[in-house]
């Protein structure tokens, strides 16, 4: 593979990357998450059910919108760092300007 030539695969799943942008913002809409993470708004509905079913985060209505509460303490779901929260993850990954 060329250096110039850039890879499309990251170190992140979008559930993660799902997680990261609602724990900055939880009032985003479907539609902003999805450009967020650079996900079509489908793809980016299935995600948030997975982690609500999951216990990953909560939704709750106010009004018209939904907000979003992210479970910072339920363990990561791989193996090899289940022993870690995913508020570790998070926090790793909070932008200090956000």
């Amino acid at each position: 593979m060329s250096a110039l030539r850039p890879s499309h695969w990251t170190f992140l799943s979008n559930h993660a990357h799902v997680l990261v942008v609602l724990d900055a913002d939880p009032g985003l809409r479907v539609r902003d998450i999805a450009d967020a993470v650079g996900i079509t708004e489908r793809a980016a509905q299935r995600i948030l059910a997975d982690l609500e079913r999951e216990g990953y985060l909560a939704r709750t209505r106010a009004g018209r919108r939904t907000r979003y509460e992210v479970h910072l303490e339920r363990p990561m779901r791989h193996p090899v760092e289940a022993h870690a929260a995913v508020g570790l993850l998070v926090a790793a990954l909070h932008r200090p300007d956000g």
